[in-house]
């Protein structure tokens, strides 16, 4: 996880303002944050999932004060600028109370920085092999220490106004690399049997998502929205666990339900996603029906 991570007094009635780096226009301390939510020094972030790429629903869902937001560029038709003002407006409208998260589409290099470019941490989707698994974080990383091939965006930050160093000691650049988190999704049979080795040699990993959904399509058994008990389903659960516990690594998940079932989640999760744009959206379809029974005319 690196050695440079400030000292944070976390207030959860400001949300994720106590990770907030030195400037909105750069990353939140995100990867310290799911640290200190793995090791239970916080409760779990919970987080919005934006499906829509729609800034006006952004807008108004950020003063909510949700501790991240997921901004899903992978299967929306956004631009990188969509997407780059998704991310500041969560940042800005939160105040900083909210971490931007942005699934990126593939892994390509320039979708990563652009990404993060925008100040967010990032989610990648797929990721099946240790090959795939170093190049993300080659793209994502500045300096040969981590293998880094980020490119330095020379006029993204301001001098003097918003590239300071987070630590007082070193660049922004060597900061930034302490700042942003990687999240990476496990949707595959083949990531699940790879996912030991992607741990060991690629450490830089901050927080593991199994995408039950993809990963049961791709494994021929029915979507039922990532849930089953086929043997070779619960055999393939059974070790993703298992290499999550063996090496530590913080994982995150979604939970739409309430209640009981989001504090048992809770418990081995250190982000949650427990609500979305789409979701409030597919409501309107009964609403519509109910509007309609209720003023039918009378035969």
């Amino acid at each position: 996880m690196g050695s440079h991570f400030p000292s944070i007094k976390p207030d959860a009635s400001h949300g994720m303002q106590a990770y907030m780096g030195p400037s909105l226009f750069q990353p939140h301390h995100a990867r310290r944050a799911i640290r200190d939510a793995h090791e239970k020094k916080i409760p779990p972030l919970i987080g919005y999932y934006a499906g829509l790429s729609s800034i006006p629903i952004t807008r108004f869902v950020a003063p909510m004060g949700y501790d991240v937001v997921w901004i899903d560029w992978e299967h929306t038709s956004c631009s990188v600028e969509t997407m780059t003002t998704m991310v500041h407006e969560s940042m800005f409208m939160s105040g900083g109370r909210t971490i931007p998260f942005v699934r990126v589409p593939g892994h390509d290099h320039a979708a990563i920085g652009f990404a993060l470019d925008a100040g967010a941490s990032i989610v990648i989707p797929q990721l099946e092999t240790v090959e795939q698994a170093k190049h993300v974080v080659s793209a994502a990383k500045f300096g040969t220490r981590q293998n880094g091939t980020r490119s330095a965006p020379p006029f993204r930050l301001v001098p003097g106004l918003t590239d300071q160093g987070a630590d007082g000691q070193r660049d922004v650049w060597q900061n930034l690399n302490d700042q942003a988190a990687i999240m990476v999704q496990i949707e595959s049979l083949e990531g699940i049997n790879n996912l030991d080795a992607i741990l060991t040699e690629v450490p830089d990993i901050d927080v593991v998502w199994l995408g039950s959904l993809d990963c049961r399509i791709s494994m021929n058994l029915p979507g039922n929205f990532g849930q089953g008990t086929e043997p070779e389903w619960v055999a393939a659960v059974e070790k993703f666990n298992s290499v999550i516990k063996k090496h530590n690594k913080p994982r995150a998940g979604f939970c739409l339900a309430p209640g009981e079932e989001l504090t048992k989640m809770g418990q081995d999760n250190v982000l949650l996603v427990h609500a979305a744009d789409v979701l409030k959206l597919y409501e309107m379809g009964p609403q519509l029906l109910a509007a309609r029974e209720a003023v039918a005319l009378k035969k």
